[in-house]
C-alpha cells in the first residue's frame, strides 16, 4: 500500500492533531486496495503460492504449469479489465469430495487465472482483518493450528467447564448470506472497486455438469479467499460470545462453548441458534450439534494425527 514519508501537520487552530492526520491516511490507504492487490510483488508471491499449492485447473481447462504462458497473453487485458470494474471472474468447477460421515462435501475450483487474483486479495486483507480477531479463533489464520485450539479447550475443562455446547453449523461455505459478509466489508473496506469485485467472486456461479448455476448464497470452497471471508463472517459470533462472557474455542465452522451445568449449556445452544438464525442468517444442523460432557463432544473429529484427544 502507498504510504507518505511527509512530516505530520502540527496541532492547533486550523489544523488536525497527529492522531487525526494518521487516521487520515489510514483511511487514504484503505481507498488504495486494489492497487496494492495488483502490485507486481504482491501478485508474484500470489502466484507462488498458488503454484505451490498444486491443484486442479478450472473450468478453462488451463493448468498450473501451463498459467505462465497464459498470463504473459492475457495479464495485460486482464489487470486492465480488473481496474476499470470489468472484468467477470469465471464460475467455479464443481467437486465432490467424500465426508468421514458419509456425506459428501463440495468444493468450487476457481480458473488458476482467479486462484491468483484471490490469493493476491486475501493476502492484502489478511494484515488488516486477521489482527481484530478472536484469540479464541484458530482456522485458517496465520501462525494459529487445530493443536492450539485442543490445548485451549483442555484448560478451559481443567477449570470446571465440563458441559460442551457442539455446534455444526449446516453446510456453512455453501449457506454464506452475500449481503451480510458485504455488509461487513464495507465496514473496514472504502476501496470500492475492491468491494465490487469481491461480491463478483461470491456471484461467479457454478458448473454443474454442463450448465452454469447462479451463486446467490455460499463462499465455496476451494479458492483463497473463502477462509478469511469465512472468518470475517464468524468474527461477529466470536464477538457476540464474548460480550456473553463464553468460553469457547472455533476452528473455522467447528465450534464448542464450555459451560458448567446442562442446564445452561440448553440455554446457551438456544440462544446461539437464535443469534446465527436471525443475525447471520446461518443455520444450526440439529442432527450434528448437542449438549453433552467434553468427552462425547465431536470438536475437531476427537482426533489430532490418529490420536484420541484426552479432554481431561
Amino acid at each position: 500500500m502507498p504510504t507518505s514519508n511527509a512530516p505530520l501537520a502540527p496541532t492547533g487552530d486550523g489544523a488536525p492533531a497527529a492522531g487525526a492526520d494518521r487516521a487520515l491516511k489510514q483511511d487514504e490507504a484503505k481507498q488504495e486496495l486494489l492497487e496494492a492487490v495488483l502490485a507486481s510483488d504482491n501478485l508474484a508471491r500470489a502466484w507462488k503460492r498458488v503454484k505451490s499449492n498444486k491443484g486442479a485447473p478450472g473450468i478453462d481447462g488451463v493448468t498450473v504449469q501451463d498459467w505462465p504462458a497464459h498470463a504473459r497473453e492475457h495479464w495485460p487485458a486482464l489487470r486492465e479489465q480488473i481496474e476499470q470494474g470489468r472484468y467477470r471472474p469465471q464460475a467455479v468447477r464443481r467437486v465432490e469430495i467424500p465426508k468421514p460421515d458419509g456425506g459428501k462435501r463440495l468444493l468450487g475450483i476457481p480458473t488458476v487465472t482467479d486462484r491468483v487474483v484471490q490469493q493476491a486479495i486475501a493476502q492484502v486483507l489478511t494484515p488488516i482483518f486477521d489482527p481484530t480477531f478472536s484469540d479464541s479463533s484458530f482456522g485458517f489464520r496465520p501462525g494459529r493450528n487445530a493443536h492450539q485450539a485442543i490445548r485451549q479447550v483442555q484448560a478451559t475443562v481443567k477449570d470446571g467447564r465440563r458441559i460442551a455446547v457442539d455446534l455444526d453449523l449446516a453446510k456453512f461455505f455453501d449457506t454464506v448470506n452475500h449481503d451480510v459478509l458485504m455488509n461487513l466489508l464495507g465496514r473496514t473496506i472504502a476501496d470500492k472497486r475492491l468491494l465490487a469485485l469481491i461480491g463478483r467472486y461470491l456471484r461467479a456461479g457454478v458448473l454443474v455438469g454442463e450448465h452454469i448455476e447462479p451463486s446467490d448464497i455460499g463462499t465455496p470452497q476451494g479458492g483463497p479467499m473463502s477462509p478469511l471471508l469465512a472468518n470475517i463472517l464468524l468474527h461477529q459470533l466470536d464477538g457476540e460470545l464474548h460480550r456473553r462472557g463464553h468460553r469457547f474455542a472455533r476452528y473455522a465452522d467447528d465450534l464448542v462453548i464450555l459451560v458448567k451445568s446442562q442446564r445452561a449449556g440448553e440455554r446457551v445452544m438456544r440462544s446461539i441458534t437464535r443469534y446465527l438464525d436471525k443475525t447471520l442468517k446461518l443455520k444450526v444442523n440439529p442432527a450434528k450439534s448437542k449438549v453433552a460432557s467434553m468427552s462425547e463432544c465431536s470438536f475437531l473429529g476427537f482426533t489430532i494425527k490418529g490420536k484420541k484427544v484426552r479432554w481431561t
